[in-house]
């Protein structure tokens, strides 16, 4: 699943495409919109909140999407191939100069302007918004000390933004392992400043990095690295589930740098 950072640029991108353009065809591929067309209406601007896309088109209209697990939007020029196939695309935006092309959106809703805290209201503080309050995202964090860390750092009504990759990370830097309870976790803020930093360092670069190596290869410290050694120690990355049965995450750690079982 895209991480926090990836839907940032995403947002970027369409605002920079579409804002100040009219729509000159609308096509939703989803069922419940199928008679929705935004045509001439002027997108006002794309914004991030977390992992979610509001798209502000006309008055008081709002297209909101979220890329979930294989999900992404691609911009193309009019006589452009697209790069992933037809069947996939949710929702098609043309305007005189692009098409916006919204591929295996796991949420696509049109929702009024002055609404959008009906789907997004219940999201903790945005990692990458300007309304970034680090005490908060702590108080929610501590809220349930009993859950493990791994999951209260997944849970976007904590903090908005992270995603396994930088879970894992983020609990590899903190020298904790994912399954320890939030109870145990002494350094909360450090762990909290980190994830704002590990994003914002990421925003604007294709190749993430968690290492400052962006190298390919060498960009992560744990995630994905099964049975490799650390690159701190030389101990093997060990992994493991999180999460309640049928929605488990993979983990990963190394168990001499983190040796915190929870």
């Amino acid at each position: 699943m895209p991480e926090g950072d990836t839907v940032w640029r995403t947002a970027r991108a369409l605002d920079k495409a579409l804002s100040g353009a009219r729509i000159t065809l609308s096509d939703f591929r989803v069922p419940t919109l199928a008679t929705v067309d935004l045509r001439g209406q002027m997108v006002r601007a794309t914004v991030s909140r977390g992992k979610h896309l509001l798209t502000r088109i006309g008055d008081d209209t709002t297209l909101h999407t979220h890329l979930g697990m294989e999900g992404a939007w691609h911009l193309y020029r009019a006589e452009t191939r697209w790069r992933r196939p037809v069947d996939e695309a949710r929702v098609v935006l043309r305007t005189p100069r692009w098409i916006a092309v919204g591929f295996a959106l796991r949420t696509v809703e049109v929702v009024a302007t002055n609404q959008e805290q009906s789907v997004v209201g219940h999201l903790g503080p945005d990692l990458l918004g300007d309304d970034w309050e680090p005490d908060e995202a702590v108080r929610r964090l501590s809220s349930d000390p009993g859950r493990t860390i791994g999951e209260a750092l997944l849970d976007q009504r904590n903090l908005a933004g992270v995603g396994n990759l930088y879970l894992n990370e983020l609990c590899f830097v903190a020298g904790i392992r994912p399954q320890a309870p939030v109870g145990s976790v002494t350094t909360l803020p450090h762990l909290v400043a980190r994830a704002q930093t590990m994003l914002a360092a990421n925003r604007d670069r294709r190749q993430q990095t968690t290492t400052g190596n962006t190298r390919r290869g060498l960009q992560h410290w744990v995630y994905r690295r099964t049975g490799e050694p650390c690159r701190r120690c030389g101990t093997p990355i060990e992994t493991g589930g999180l999460g309640p049965a049928g929605q488990e995450r993979t983990t990963w750690w190394c168990p001499a740098c983190q040796p915190e079982r929870g």
